[in-house]
């Protein structure tokens, strides 16, 4: 049986609600500062959440042509940016390689959701002869990636997971199961969202999954494994990481970044919107990417949680971690992103591994913001407040969709 291909990390990207470059994003993800504001994309006259990790000021013509940006959904412009960005860091010379063996596998949840509503809005008023004639185009979920695949010319693998909010992670543990199997040298993975729109918080809203006792002080909204906490934080965003072959990244000069070393799926089986009893299904998915990392859980220096701040949802990560992690889990450093960007759904695993990468270059973790009283059940060390030191050589990081859909990653530092 032929040896498996290594897969490292060799470039990155991210938009999000902390800034839309890497060394902006990384500064004040460790400076322990919020993304969250009061939310500017909706009228939240009618909605009890009014706050949002939303990206400001965006400019889309600053990564593409105007003409080809109108002509997309703002998930995919955040994709295309991301994915830029990424391919400059990994300095990956397009005219230098077989673009047939380079692909893209991106995540996302909700597609050009802020489309459907415009359409349904014209449709209404004007007739359903004056909806854009790109609509359908803009909106379908498939269309970060084949942007991205139209914009750089690349002729590989494409595919998009929806797996709801896991999936970015999943897009990023399938796009190295390709790699590993032989089918590219080279994948851009990772996930976009831009779901905040009237229809998105109408719906979120309904089933009452948001926050909306912090309405005043939105960088207080996100507090996963508090005891206050009361729901999510809608987040919009994109991450796209370069995923290359060892030897290929090494053939080139490339500086690997980061070693993917395991990846795990799992479905709940259970609810639609709830996670299975005692997190067993997250468990689940945890167990089967270390099994896959060839590993134990004593070698994980670091978790980094789904922890989206909702009741059920971070209870039930929390007895994943103790499962796994036994005796050990209280003393495993834990921190929830969420809490300095909200949940970014489907654009939530690249944004969220990007985080990870840095944390194995520069020692620091992320903190979880707002952690005050620890929630019933939550007795982990969640990283209150700042940033730590902690030199983690291996990382795992969990993602959860609704639906039960499980997806976890291993990362380790790379040593050659």
């Amino acid at each position: 049986m032929a040896e498996r291909r290594r897969v490292v990390v060799t470039g990155m990207g991210v938009v999000s609600p902390l800034g839309n470059t890497l060394d902006e994003f990384w500064t004040r993800v460790i400076a322990g500062e919020s993304g969250i504001a009061k939310m500017t994309l909706v009228d939240t006259d009618k909605y009890p959440c009014k706050v949002a990790g939303e990206i400001r000021d965006w400019d889309y013509t600053l990564y593409m042509d105007r003409k080809d940006g109108r002509r997309m959904a703002r998930f995919s412009q955040f994709a295309i940016a991301a994915a830029r960005m990424a391919i400059e860091d990994a300095r990956l010379n397009l005219e230098g390689i077989d673009l047939e063996r380079v692909g893209v596998i991106m995540g996302n949840g909700g597609g050009g959701l802020q489309s459907d509503e415009e359409a349904v809005r014209t449709m209404d008023t004007r007739g359903g002869m004056k909806v854009d004639p790109f609509f359908v185009s803009k909106r379908l979920n498939n269309m970060a990636g084949a942007n991205i695949a139209i914009q750089f010319g690349l002729l590989g693998y494409n595919n998009t997971i929806v797996t709801a909010c896991a999936a970015g992670t999943q897009a990023i543990g399938d796009a190295v199961e390709v790699i590993r199997r032989g089918a590219l040298d080279v994948a851009l993975a990772g996930g976009a969202e831009a779901g905040i729109c009237e229809l998105g918080l109408a719906g979120f809203s309904s089933m009452r999954a948001l926050s909306t006792s912090f309405n005043d002080t939105p960088e207080r909204a996100s507090r996963p494994f508090d005891r206050d906490r009361d729901g999510f934080v809608p987040g919009e965003g994109s991450g796209v990481l370069i995923l290359e072959a060892l030897d290929h990244a090494l053939a080139r000069g490339a500086t690997p970044l980061a070693e993917f070393v395991g990846y795990g799926a799992s479905s709940d089986a259970a609810y639609l919107v709830a996670p299975s009893e005692n997190g067993a299904g997250a468990a689940r998915a945890m167990r089967f990417a270390l099994k896959d990392a060839g590993i134990d859980a004593d070698a994980v220096d670091f978790v980094s949680a789904h922890a989206t701040s909702t009741d059920v949802g971070d209870l039930a990560e929390t007895q994943a971690i103790h499962t796994i992690f036994g005796e050990r889990a209280t003393s495993v450093p834990v921190s929830a992103m969420k809490s300095q960007i909200g949940h970014l759904l489907g654009g939530s695993g690249g944004v969220e591994t990007i985080a990870c990468v840095q944390a194995l270059r520069t020692g620091w973790v992320p903190p979880t913001l707002n952690f005050e009283h620890a929630g019933e059940g939550c007795d982990l060390d969640y990283i209150p407040g700042a940033a730590r030191q902690v030199n983690p050589r291996v990382i795992l990081k969990n993602s959860f969709g609704f639906g039960g859909q499980n997806a976890v990653l291993v990362l380790q530092k790379y040593e050659g």
